[in-house]
């Protein structure tokens, strides 16, 4: 089939919903058991996702259509609504330990650091491009870019959510790198995250436990569900693994059981959905008509796809199990609805795309 003759955001809206319809598909068929014995409903989890979905869709839909231009408008604000709704979150947490979760009325309304990663991404891309002579200094980032990551990573880190703010730090960092910040503040950055995330999981017992015990009984049912699935897979629905073996198979550990139903072909064809997700994204990256909308769409697809990789080398057990979702395939509502939105963005960009290319890596001009 040749894609070439479709335009970016075709191909991307196309994948988007590919992905969509794959994830419902299994993520039911690994919620099924668990919503039967909880909810006394096999659909309760399936429900709850088509519902955010559409909502996602339509907001995906709706921000596609709005000028992206106008989000610097609004970049200040949105960090400073991240931040509140991160401060809330100490507040209104529910019976949760942790303050991941804003809970009102005793009903968890989202993952309050999804809306902080999305604000960040925005902000970051805002203000690379307004000061895009002084990313080479230093001093000036230090002073006038530092204090709002620094704080937005400080309120996911104490929530406690150590693996978000690893994933978010990197995310921004990448984004820097490229718009050619000096390595003396890229090199003191990265140390100094390093140093703080070091130090606050050797305080947080279960973090720690959790690279400490490496090999934890998760790994093993989780590699246990990729052997047993083969070439082909047992066929969707047939897990064993989930039936209590495997602790969040529809949310954090979702990809054993695609491996376990649909075998290694269900594996590759997510993968290569996922790939191909990747590259278009990266030419609506180089196709973007300004610095702006070229740093934004290129923090956006850097996001999905660490979310991705992230979720799936601790699936196969070649790192320590961080909890984060994998995006369009686990279940879960804030999650789902915000990495829509960063689509709609993504999507908006594409439309506009220029035919012709720039180059904007490590300094380098961007005309």
């Amino acid at each position: 089939m040749n894609l070439s003759k479709y335009s970016n955001d075709q191909v991307i809206l196309a994948i988007i919903l590919l992905l969509s319809g794959f994830g419902l598909v299994v993520m039911y068929s690994a919620s099924s058991i668990f919503a039967m014995n909880n909810y006394d409903n096999y659909l309760h989890f399936l429900v709850q996702q088509i519902k955010w979905l559409a909502v996602g869709v339509l907001i995906m839909i709706g921000i596609s259509q709005f000028n992206y231009k106008h989000l610097k408008q609004f970049a200040y604000l949105l960090m400073i609504l991240s931040w509140i709704v991160l401060i809330l979150g100490y507040f209104f947490k529910g019976p949760n330990p942790a303050s991941r979760w804003l809970v009102i009325g005793g009903r968890s309304w989202m993952t309050t650091s999804d809306l902080a990663r999305v604000s960040l991404i925005i902000f970051t891309a805002f203000f690379l491009e307004k000061n895009k002579r002084h990313i080479g200094d230093w001093r000036f980032l230090a002073l006038y870019f530092t204090p709002v990551f620094a704080v937005t990573l400080a309120l996911i880190l104490f929530q406690p959510d150590t693996s978000t703010t690893m994933v978010i730090a990197m995310i921004i960092l990448v984004m820097l790198f490229i718009a050619g910040a000096s390595w003396k503040y890229l090199s003191g950055l990265c140390s100094t995250c390093i140093l703080l995330l070091g130090i606050k999981i050797l305080h947080t017992p279960h973090a720690l436990e959790r690279i400490i015990n490496f090999d934890d009984d998760q790994k093993v049912q989780s590699l246990n569900a990729f052997g047993s699935g083969g070439i082909l897979g047992s066929g969707l629905g047939d897990s064993m693994i989930k039936n209590g073996h495997l602790p969040q198979a529809h949310t954090d550990f979702i990809l054993p059981i695609v491996g376990e139903e649909l075998g290694f072909i269900g594996i590759v064809v997510l993968f290569v959905l996922f790939w191909a997700l990747f590259i278009r994204s990266i030419l609506v990256v180089r196709e973007a008509p300004d610095l702006f909308s070229m740093f934004l769409s290129f923090g956006i697809v850097i996001s999905v796809m660490m979310y991705f990789l992230v979720n799936a080398t601790y699936a196969v057990g070649l790192a320590p199990t961080t909890g984060l979702p994998m995006p369009f395939i686990s279940y879960g509502g804030s999650h789902t609805i915000f990495t829509l939105f960063s689509m709609g963005i993504l999507l908006n960009i594409a439309r506009r795309s220029k035919t012709s290319t720039h180059t904007y890596y490590r300094g380098f001009t961007y005309e």
